[in-house]
């Protein structure tokens, strides 16, 4: 018997059972499958773990028998309750309205699932946000190994007794599927956003069924994603392959999905919406949770345009970071020289200094003799970071949105500025810092420093305060250096510690 043919077994059973004491060990027997296989077989295939789905279609027949002349107590007894205190408790929490209003309330319909190549029923779930997303497959529904790559036929095999992969196989099968979920999970999270800002889409009848999308379908999925591949990792770090950032960023994701966000803008809405789904009726709500909906270059991404959403992407993003970006930092090393990293406390701190782009020679010319004004302020106002730099930041917004480019120094807080020269006040007190050299530089170095840096950030599970206070500075250690051959220069990162 093949997996359709089981699954569509098993619901035809659990149909034709819903007044009965089911038990998943009988519905599995009768499907031809151990009790662990099948129920995540069925959670994998349908969307939804069997025990909810059986409590689904119970609690929406219950309302039916309801809405017909049934009284609480019959139907609480029908389908399995104990008592009508659970029963009531149960079916509010799926209809959102007490058993007693369900005659004249509105009831949510959750009709029996069906396979048929593609798996139809239960509410419509909108597959673009809920099936797109790569998530970690646990290897329960077959896979032709012909069209995997070998990562992928590494997860086909987690979790499996006596598959014969060693421990770090098991974790280079999850950095491959981190770089793969990478790259197709943040458009899955933009399109998720335009989605809540449609505001067609969130008509009172859609409601309940958006709820199951957002709540059940996203939510809920990266909650049970996360619990597994904490236990699997929990399992590996005896060997010492884990990289232990990763549990940070395990900690963090799942504050932001159990409704805990990080950002205090948004506790009001998130919190309204997990207490009372009702509320993304409410465009205002929808804009907190979404946040803006235009991203990159084309768009404005500032701080208070960034939503729950987007909380959850950089969550996800850092997940996946922690996981695969320890090897990427490895292959930097073959680029450029790195002589040393650490984080440092900068403070606070005013860098001053002239803009690119009110004075293009400053790049070109000899940049510390451009800057007479600056020099005598040093010895009064200059920090520890005392050497020439190139700063660059966004004013708060995307990379390559509202970009400012300086050359200049840092000074102390409040340091006067002298007429015609800009300034930073620079929003971080930390940053990470690193030393670069080599014997002969040829090609983009400064460009090679920035995603050296960069990756070690990201794969220590460090934050960089993204976009609302995210600066990088080149630091000219040597003096200014534009040319090829032997040099030594500093990097700066702007982080959260």
């Amino acid at each position: 018997m093949n997996w359709v043919q089981a699954l569509t077994k098993a619901i035809e059973y659990i149909e034709s059972h819903l007044t009965d004491d089911i038990s998943i060990e009988e519905i599995s027997r009768r499907s031809y499958a151990s009790s662990s296989h099948f129920q995540i077989l069925f959670h994998v295939v349908m969307g939804l773990p069997v025990g909810e789905y059986i409590r689904n279609r119970r609690l929406s027949l219950a309302a039916r028998d309801l809405q017909q002349g049934g009284k609480i107590m019959d139907v609480a007894m029908r389908y399995q309750y104990d008592t009508q205190e659970s029963f009531s408790k149960a079916f509010t929490r799926f209809h959102g309205i007490p058993p007693s209003k369900a005659r004249r309330g509105k009831v949510k319909l959750f009709n029996p699932l069906s396979l048929q190549i593609i798996v139809k029923g239960g509410f419509d779930m909108a597959g673009r946000f809920v099936d797109d997303f790569v998530q970690v497959d646990w290897g329960l529904v077959d896979w032709d190994d012909a069209d995997r790559k070998p990562a992928q036929k590494g997860l086909q095999k987690l979790f499996k007794k006596n598959d014969g992969l060693t421990d770090e196989e098991t974790y280079q099968a999850l950095i491959g599927w981190a770089g793969m979920a990478r790259r197709k999970n943040p458009g899955v999270f933009d399109a998720l956003s335009e989605w809540i800002l449609d505001d067609s889409a969130w008509t009172e009848d859609k409601l309940a069924e958006n709820e199951q999308i957002l709540m059940q379908g996203v939510l809920a999925r990266f909650k049970e994603q996360n619990e597994k591949l904490r236990a699997c990792l929990t399992e590996l770090e005896p060997s010492g392959v884990v990289n232990e950032a990763v549990f940070k960023a395990l900690n963090r994701f799942d504050d932001e999905l159990a409704g805990k966000p990080g950002d205090e803008r948004l506790c009001e809405a998130v919190a309204g919406m997990f207490a009372d789904f009702s509320v993304m009726r409410q465009r205002g709500v929808r804009e907190m949770i979404a946040g803006g909906n235009k991203k990159g270059f084309h768009g404005i991404n500032k701080a208070d345009t960034f939503g729950y959403i987007e909380t959850l992407k950089g969550c996800d993003a850092q997940l996946q970071w922690c996981l695969f970006m320890p090897e990427t930092v490895k292959k930097h090393g073959h680029k450029i020289n790195r002589d040393s990293f650490e984080y440092i406390e900068i403070g606070n701190v005013r860098f001053i200094g002239l803009e690119f782009a009110k004075h293009p020679e400053i790049h070109l010319s000899r940049p510390a003799e451009s800057l007479p004004e600056l020099l005598p302020l040093l010895s009064e106002y200059g920090t520890e970071l005392s050497a020439l730099c190139h700063l660059e930041h966004h004013n708060g917004g995307a990379v390559n949105v509202n970009q400012c480019n300086m050359m200049g120094y840092f000074c102390k807080a409040g340091t006067p500025v002298p007429e015609g020269y800009s300034y930073y006040d620079v929003p971080t007190t930390h940053a990470a810092y690193a030393v670069y050299s080599s014997p002969d530089f040829d090609g983009d170095y400064f460009g090679a420093a920035y995603e050296y840096t960069r990756d070690q950030i990201l794969g220590d599970g460090v934050c960089i305060p993204y976009p609302q206070a995210y600066w990088t500075a080149e630091v000219y250690t040597e003096g200014f250096f534009a040319g090829s051959g032997a040099h030594r220069f500093g990097y700066l990162f702007s982080v959260e510690l």
